[in-house]
């Protein structure tokens, strides 16, 4: 796999010299909270797939500050799986920001801890960022060709339906399911985004599509399958008036801004288990 070429003025942190060299073509993230028992077959469909594929990758899992053993389950799976360990619970948002910053992929992915999505989409997605597309693939329920093949929760599908709507009015136009959890970004591209990013709950998802705007990061949607939902970490109750609150929060900073983004930040890389590839 080749290099993916950027596009647009803001990657322009590509070129600084304290990024470690890419080593491998793609880095997939799973950020996982207590994740023990569903982990070891999202792992096992994960290492499947992408040995079929014949991709030259890394699998991460970013434990973000379990109570279970989440950080032990990937030492089973080989070289190719290792552990990115968040010391205190931080949320999904935080977990991801550290996961990309860390990854040396060329390219870097997140998908969810139950492995909801069909990855045909992430092949599809990393061919496109290859082949100088787009540098960010976001994974869309709404769009023509999206399938679903799970039993969802009337609550949810309601709680979906009425945080898009928001996400119109306040965000972006263009990417109404903002909370698909399944993104593909090129190293670039994660760099310039994630170390901007500043909500660490699981309205995170919205700031990166308003930061692909802001800086012109050109992106593309692609349809998903859902073939997965299980007990989700995200619970309606008890997080919605937050992911409420911190959309309204960065809709309000995006206008008082004049709609630009704000600072890239420098955060510290937490340790990731020493495993050399197979």
């Amino acid at each position: 796999m080749s290099n993916p070429t950027p596009r647009g003025e803001s990657l322009h942190l590509l070129q600084s010299a304290a990024l470690p060299p890419t080593d491998h073509d793609l880095t997939v993230l799973v950020p996982s909270y207590d994740e023990e028992r569903r982990l070891p077959s999202t792992l096992t469909g994960l290492g499947g797939f992408l040995d079929a594929w014949g991709v030259d990758y890394r699998v991460v899992v970013v434990d973000d500050g379990s109570r279970d053993q989440t950080a032990q389950v990937s030492g089973r799976f080989g070289p190719r799986f290792s552990t990115l360990r968040l010391e205190q619970h931080a949320g999904k948002g935080a977990a991801v920001r550290r996961g990309m910053l860390a990854a040396t992929g060329q390219i870097v992915a997140f998908t969810d801890a139950d492995l909801p999505y069909d990855l045909t989409a992430l092949q599809t997605g990393c061919h496109w960022i290859r082949r100088g597309d787009c540098q960010v693939v976001l994974g869309a329920r709404d769009l023509i060709g999206a399938s679903c093949h799970v039993r969802r929760k009337l609550s949810r599908i309601a709680a979906s339906a009425a945080f898009r709507q928001l996400v119109r009015l306040a965000i972006s136009k263009e990417v109404t399911d903002t909370q698909c959890g399944l993104k593909i970004f090129s190293r670039a591209a994660a760099i310039d985004i994630f170390s901007r990013t500043t909500l660490d709950g699981f309205a995170f998802d919205a700031e990166v599509v308003l930061l692909c705007h802001r800086l012109q990061v050109p992106f593309r949607r692609i349809a998903v399958r859902l073939i997965n939902e299980y007990s989700s970490t995200l619970s309606v109750s008890r997080h919605g008036w937050s992911m409420l609150y911190d959309l309204i929060r960065l809709a309000v900073r995006d206008r008082l801004s004049g709609r630009q983004a704000p600072a890239a930040r420098t955060l510290p890389a937490p340790q990731q288990e020493p495993r050399k590839a197979a």
